[in-house]
């Protein structure tokens, strides 16, 4: 009836779905046990998916029996080897009947669709989580209302062009999008600011419907809050549902998660090779966002299951998820890798990667992992590298990894992101404290939850001490030295508005959807530039406006220069400290320096003879 996980399931692709023969294989290393024995009940399920109106215990009492047999556990394995009475009792765990008795889900956990605890068995109807017989007697109510509202929509989905299921998926541009003019595609690009770089590349969508997607997805859409594309969804998309290459940079909170999800989704959602797609991230906490997105998106799709490799949680469970014929693989790249040593898993069927965050990941630290991962897989995948931010380091590097890739830009490139409000301050270390006092104390800048960042773990415990102490407001710190399990609860409290105050270290700075947080301080100026726009960018998610104040002195000197040029374009009114310091105008000055130098090295056809007259006057004084 399902399957818990603690057997190791294994399924043929032409295994019959109504009654299916299962192999199971008990983890504690007990023998492999066929059973082929079919469901004696299989009208019980027709009772249980239709007849709404039942008492739902009665449901859950009619699925008890069965449940021994349908496992190939306790009823067949006791006449069969009724010599080894051990092995039986270890067989005989009881199945929970009740979503009540069930623990609630660890972090990174499977988790019930339908209660959301956790997720122990697996549905064999729909092959999604569920905790007790309970909830998989109402998520079998639930999927037939839905496979009944799917049914009446048939006809209209197949005159619409949606994509049927067990169809091959190929994207065209939609008839509306085809009768555009080439003006007006221009003129829209121009108008959301869209760049795009590369041969042969597909217009933007208007809506999400033009793509043609099952009907399922354009439902889970509509519920996950996506009513129009953003303007990096709408160029993304159809780039990534055609296989291109391709690299994307647009402000923090643009939507850039859906974009690469949904072409990963038709990528593989008719695939039978798994894995078939990889996504890896920086950090737990935006593998663990990103799963849970992804899991919205493929809610009620055939066969899909994803898989969450990251450090700081248990492996076993990990791994066990890996062999119950997962479609998307989750990760940071040193859990993948420690797996990868263990060839507890094969990327050779990927057929999709995405390197979120890809400056990150690809700079000093995750370079060369990211590099090691993508060698084991075949080089006929398709690549998707995205950031808010692309270094010009990080163009040259992709420059070896892509294949006739689109650059894709939203926006000025490498600025910070348009809707929050930003506030350079000149405040000396000393004083630091005492200014962010002030501005928790101020009625019009306070607005709770309110996200510090500092540049160490201690200074983040310090501080937020000492933010408790002489403002009684309720403070925590955040960073790596955290257990998963309390970095998960703080990411919690802050979204449910626990706490006032979290100071953090950069953790926190990347890709997270913090969007009830309006005001972000800077306690310490970011190391670089990229991870300003990426902090600044956490008080303006998801189009919501917001105000990031940053205390600045000569201790971020080396950045004076980089502060202006990307600050001083938003109309931010910096400090008069900062543009009279002599480090600015130093650095102003060899920068022009080095443009003139690399200016005069071009040749054209302006200077070509007096380079020619340099190249003989030097080998004739050889």
């Amino acid at each position: 009836m399902f399957l818990p996980r603690s057997v190791k399931v294994k399924r043929t692709a032409d295994e019959d779905k109504s009654c299916p023969a299962k192999k199971n294989k008990l983890s504690s290393g007990g023998p492999l046990l066929e059973d082929t024995t079919e469901f004696q009940d299989c009208n019980s399920v027709r009772t249980e998916t239709s007849a709404s109106t039942c008492n739902l215990n009665a449901i859950v009492q009619e699925h008890t029996e069965p449940v021994a047999g349908d496992l190939g556990v306790a009823n067949t394995t006791s006449r069969k080897d009724s010599q080894n009475p051990d092995e039986d009792s270890s067989l005989e765990e009881p199945i929970k009947s009740f979503s009540k008795s069930q623990r609630w889900a660890e972090p990174g956990e499977p988790v019930c669709v339908v209660c959301g605890r956790y997720g122990e068995y697996i549905c064999d109807k729909t092959d999604e989580d569920v905790c007790s017989l309970e909830c998989k007697a109402k998520h079998l109510l639930q999927t037939q209302a839905k496979e009944n509202q799917l049914t009446s929509d048939q006809l209209t989905n197949s005159q619409a062009g949606a994509h049927l299921p067990n169809t091959p998926y190929f994207y065209k541009d939609h008839s509306f999008i085809l009768g555009l003019q080439d003006e007006q595609v221009e003129n829209l690009k121009l108008q959301l600011g869209i760049v795009v770089q590369g041969q042969q590349v597909p217009r933007p969508i208007i809506e999400f419907e033009h793509c043609g997607f099952p009907e399922t997805l354009n439902r889970n859409l509509k519920n996950s809050g996506y009513e129009v594309p953003t303007p990096i969804q709408m160029q993304m998309i159809p780039v990534g549902l055609i296989g291109r290459d391709i690299v994307a940079s647009a402000d923090t909170g643009s939507g850039k998660t859906a974009a690469f999800l949904l072409p990963v989704i038709m990528k593989v959602l008719n695939e039978t090779e798994t894995p078939s797609a990889l996504i890896l991230a920086p950090t737990r906490e935006l593998a663990i966002q990103i799963e849970r997105q992804a899991k919205e998106l493929m809610a009620g799709l055939p066969n899909m299951r994803t898989v969450l490799l990251v450090g700081g949680l248990p492996l076993p469970p990990q791994l066990h998820r890996l062999k119950q014929s997962v479609k998307v693989i989750i990760a940071t790249p040193g859990r993948l890798i420690e797996i990868l040593k263990q060839s507890s898993v094969q990327l050779h069927g990927i057929k999709i990667v995405v390197v979120d965050e890809v400056d990150t990941m690809l700079k000093m630290g995750f370079q060369q992992q990211v590099l090691d991962i993508l060698e084991d897989i075949s080089h006929d995948h398709q690549t998707i590298l995205v950031s808010a931010t692309i270094p010009v380091g990080i163009e040259h590097l992709a420059n070896q990894l892509l294949r006739n890739f689109v650059r894709i830009t939203i926006g000025e490139k490498n600025l910070p992101c348009s809707n929050v409000r930003q506030i350079i301050l000149w405040v000396e270390e000393p004083s630091k404290k005492k200014k962010l006092f002030e501005i928790l104390n101020d009625e019009k800048l306070f607005k709770p939850p309110v996200l510090v960042f500092v540049d160490c773990k201690l200074g983040a415990d310090l501080l937020s001490d000492a933010v408790h102490k002489i403002t009684g407001l309720q403070c925590t710190a955040m960073h790596s030295e955290k257990s998963q399990v309390e970095r998960t609860d703080i990411v919690q409290g802050l979204l449910q508005e626990k706490y006032e105050v979290i100071v953090s270290t950069g953790v926190l700075g990347r890709g997270l959807d913090l969007v009830n947080v309006k005001l972000v301080v800077n306690f310490d100026m970011p190391s670089s530039m990229d991870e300003y726009v990426h902090q600044v960018g956490r008080a303006g998610r998801l189009g919501h406006s917001g105000t990031a104040i940053t205390f600045i002195n000569n201790n971020s000197k080396k950045l004076f220069w980089d502060v202006v040029k990307r600050v001083k374009p938003t109309g931010t009114i910096l400090p008069p400290q900062l543009l009279n310091s002599p480090y600015l105008h130093d650095q102003k000055r060899r920068e022009q320096q080095r443009l003139k130098q690399l200016q005069n090295s071009l040749v054209t056809g302006d200077n070509i003879m007096d380079i020619i007259r340099k190249h003989n006057k030097n080998n004739s004084q050889r």
